[in-house]
């Protein structure tokens, strides 16, 4: 097994995507990337800790490669969008990944370069170290799945969980 943390907007949205695809394990939403010692999502918001909303990706990549989910990760979200994700505006919604060690910056990087080859600007995804982990309070996990019918659910995370399902059908479960 292998994890991935990876951050492109509201976590919801980068949870919802990666669950149905086969070869995910978990999906865990959480904040890293920042200074404060276990922030709340409150906290978070304020775009005052540094930390990121960002999620644990754990696969099997025997079943899905992990070219699959970093290309999901830069099909769900615009990485052109500096410290931001449509409305959700801030230093918390930049589009980041925080690669565990030199293998992993190296495919990291490689699928940025994929990434600026499929959108019409470069992206502006950062590799930062990856530090603590906070995991996010019980309701932010899952939360699409929990409330489907939630104006930003279904405003902002069923367009981008359609773009992962149409893209990667073949990985779907």
């Amino acid at each position: 097994m292998e994890t991935f943390v990876l951050a492109g907007g509201c976590f919801w949205c980068l949870d919802a995507a990666y669950r149905p695809l086969r070869g995910v394990a978990s999906v865990v939403s959480g904040y890293t990337g920042g200074t404060a010692v276990h922030p709340s999502y409150e906290q978070v918001c304020t775009g005052a800790t540094g930390h990121a909303e960002a999620v644990a990706v754990t696969f099997d990549p025997d079943e899905i490669p992990a070219d699959v989910i970093l290309d999901a990760f830069f099909t769900m979200h615009d990485p052109r969008q500096l410290n931001r994700q449509g409305n959700d505006v801030g230093t918390q919604y930049r589009s980041a990944m925080f690669p565990a060690d030199d293998r992993q910056r190296e495919v990291f990087e490689a699928a940025r370069e994929r990434a600026a080859e499929i959108w019409d600007g470069e992206p502006v995804t950062t590799m930062e170290p990856l530090g603590e982990f906070y995991e996010a309070e019980d309701y932010h996990q899952d939360f699409f799945a929990k409330n489907p019918t939630q104006g930003y659910c279904l405003a902002v995370a069923v367009p981008k969980v359609n773009k992962v399902r149409a893209r990667f059908a073949e990985y779907l479960v």
